[in-house]
């Protein structure tokens, strides 16, 4: 690993700030990695690619890990990542434990990222040079198997399909140019948009209006409280923290790092399902179930070390499969586009210098955060006060700004961050899923080229079905996804 290329003052500079502000960012109730992340993208443009991913994934480590705070210190989960963190992390804050809570939240945060790290180091690489031997057929079926695994997860099965395929037909608006001989025909283009639309929407804008706009406007209609009124925070008294509370609990660390991993690398689950399976299996397994959820320890480190070990879990089909493995890691395509380069299965062998700089910025953000929290935790704790009536209004300026600045001062994507800001806060009204929208918008495009290419090559649909042993697995894993969800959705409201 060839470090001296990448590894600069600056790198590690961009990683400790990026880490500050997601922890901000995720202490703030309402406020999430995803938004640190979008409200950023557009810095990264003038950073370059390895320094702009620095500070990313710097947003995206502290971003995850600073939900636990407002979890701990005011029962309300900062990320949905940390909805488990609530059950047993306020308890003990209520009991004057509140620091110590918050501490051993932050260790088994550090536990869960780094064993993700291991996982995607080893794994993404291999994954990475099996895919490379697909055919637009797999690659065509990853995506569809993405798209119902994401809608499986979904409140309602329908609604998700909805979602997936909604994002699938915006996507294609602008111009037709797939097939052998196109002439870039227009299509699903208004009347009188040709200009602005003859490429469609750009993916920034829209990105940043789904998870920045959406997220402020939904905060507006209920009156923008303006945090806790100035009062303080109190995170008990200050108790002397020791390791040793640790002692029998490595196999919970472990295993609930490893869930969370795994739950990463399943397209568009997220971090909630990440925290509640490994609480649920914390809980499972304990000597001591009943305490579970009256201040017990092991349930704090159970749902910090799941949440955490998504970041690297998430990346893993990003980086081998060019799939997003959650809303968060969808942003960083963006930031890939902003650099002109493609992820997918060629990526780690034709950017070794970027995979490097990846593992490295994620190895040095896990430490960053936390050195940062442990040793700071009782200022982090002050965060969840700021008024959000002054903060909201800093952050769409600067949401405007990017989105204006993305492609050299276009007003038009002005207008879409607008559009599809209102689109994503609508989306929530109707119980739409923005997750399967924003991955059928990213991964529409290279569907259809796979789709139609197949078919210029074969000329029958049955190809699908019978190209590999692959394809027949994966729509086994599609009907499995989709015919457990609905089984389970069925049952549960009979």
């Amino acid at each position: 690993m060839d470090i001296l290329a990448f590894l600069s003052p600056l790198f590690v500079l961009l990683i400790i700030g990026g880490t500050l502000v997601g922890i901000i960012f995720g202490a703030i109730p309402g406020m999430t990695a995803t938004m640190a992340v979008a409200v950023c993208l557009p810095v990264t443009y003038s950073l370059g690619l390895e320094n702009g991913l620095a500070l990313l994934l710097g947003l995206y480590v502290g971003g995850i890990s600073g939900g636990l705070v407002p979890a701990i210190l005011l029962g309300i989960p900062g990320t949905p990542s940390s909805i488990t963190t609530t059950l047993d992390g306020y308890p003990m804050a209520r009991a004057g434990h509140g620091e110590k809570a918050l501490k051993i939240g932050i260790c088994a945060s550090l536990v869960g990222g780094l064993v993700s790290l291991m996982i995607l180091y080893f794994f993404a690489p291999t994954l990475a040079d099996f895919a490379i031997r697909f055919s637009y057929v797999e690659k065509f079926l990853i995506i569809l198997f993405a798209l119902s695994v994401m809608a499986a997860l979904s409140s309602d099965l329908l609604l998700g399909i909805f979602s997936g395929f909604l994002g699938i037909f915006i996507s294609l608006i602008g111009t037709y140019d797939v097939t052998k001989g196109g002439n870039g025909e227009w299509r699903l283009i208004p009347p009188g948009t040709e200009y602005w639309l003859e490429q469609g929407f750009s993916l920034l804008p829209v990105l940043i209006g789904l998870f920045g706009l959406a997220a402020i406007l939904d905060e507006a209609e209920t009156g923008m409280k303006p945090g806790l009124g100035g009062k303080g925070v109190d995170v008990g008294q200050h108790e002397r923290f020791s390791l040793s509370i640790f002692r029998g609990q490595w196999v919970n660390l472990i295993r609930s790092s490893c869930i969370g991993t795994f739950v990463g690398i399943l397209p568009g689950v997220g971090g909630s399902a990440a925290s509640i399976l490994s609480y649920s299996n914390a809980k499972t397994f304990s000597k001591n179930p009943q305490n579970f959820g009256k201040g017990e320890p092991a349930g704090v480190m159970a749902s910090e070390a799941g949440n955490n070990g998504l970041t690297g879990g998430a990346l893993v089909p990003l980086l081998s499969l060019g799939i997003p493995g959650d809303s968060t890691t969808a942003l960083l395509i963006g930031a890939f586009t902003l650099q002109g380069i493609q992820v997918g299965p060629l990526f780690i062998g034709n950017n070794p210098v970027t995979w490097d700089a990846m593992i490295v910025a994620m190895l040095i953000a896990n430490v960053a955060m936390f050195g940062l929290m442990y040793f700071a935790i009782r200022y982090f704790a002050m965060v969840v006060t700021i008024p959000k009536h002054i903060l909201f209004p800093v952050i769409l300026m600067m949401c405007v700004i990017g989105a204006y600045t993305i492609n050299y001062g276009i007003m038009f994507d002005v207008w879409t961050l607008l559009i599809f800001g209102v689109f994503g806060w609508l989306m929530t009204k109707i119980r739409l899923e923005v997750a399967p929208f924003i991955i059928g918008f990213i991964l529409g495009p290279s569907a259809e080229v796979y789709f139609v290419k197949t078919l210029e090559s074969f000329g029958d649909l049955t190809i699908f079905f019978t190209k590999s042993w692959i394809a027949v697995f994966l729509w086994v894993l599609i009907a499995l996804s989709v015919g457990g969800s609905a089984y389970l959705q069925t049952k549960k409201k009979g």
